[in-house]
């Protein structure tokens, strides 16, 4: 058995096809411990996640975008038993930002129900971004304002980028995120 598995994973290396990552082959910029939204708790984005599909978003809970939570919500409970993990990640940088972690847990899980991860508040903006949205920058662009999502394929690559204006529930975010499923 161990020996049939080494051949597949030698012919699939040698046909050059890929295969879901693995935390030891997960790229760079999600492979780090990431601080949990009001908690001491930290997550490994490669361990907790390599191999799925992620969308990756950077949030305000004081912003007129605040309200896509229920549809980031809405997207996490419709897909994440097709693998779609959602992530948010609080920042300031558009100055909307609760100044403390409670209440920014608080809009996030009492106000809209959130039950994907949150991570405490980041950069994600200019040369003191945190390494992830530096990478997610360099892969598409950078964050513009808040609620900027990026759809992020098993191996770690942008596929697709939506800005603040493209809510969670529009027919192109969810097309797209169906297609990634489907491959």
């Amino acid at each position: 058995m161990i020996y049939q598995l080494v051949f597949a994973l030698s012919l699939v290396s040698m046909l050059g096809l890929s295969t879901p990552v693995e935390a030891g082959q997960c790229p760079e910029y999600l492979n780090q411990n990431i601080q949990k939204l009001h908690s001491a708790k930290t997550l490994n984005i490669c361990e907790a996640y390599a191999g799925k599909p992620l969308l990756i978003v950077n949030t305000a809970s004081h912003c007129g975008f605040t309200p896509q939570f229920s549809g980031l919500e809405k997207l996490y409970t419709q897909y994440k038993d097709k693998g779609l993990v959602v992530l948010g990640f609080a920042s300031n940088d558009f100055n909307q930002e609760a100044k403390d972690e409670q209440e920014i847990s608080n809009v996030c899980f009492i106000n809209y129900g959130v039950t994907f991860d949150m991570f405490a508040p980041i950069k994600v903006t200019g040369e003191s971004a945190h390494p992830l949205f530096k990478a997610l920058a360099a892969q598409t662009r950078e964050p513009a304002w808040n609620f900027n999502k990026y759809l992020v394929n098993a191996d770690g690559k942008v596929v697709q980028y939506f800005d603040s204006q493209v809510t969670p529930n529009s027919p192109a975010m969810k097309q797209a995120i169906e297609q990634l499923l489907a491959h």
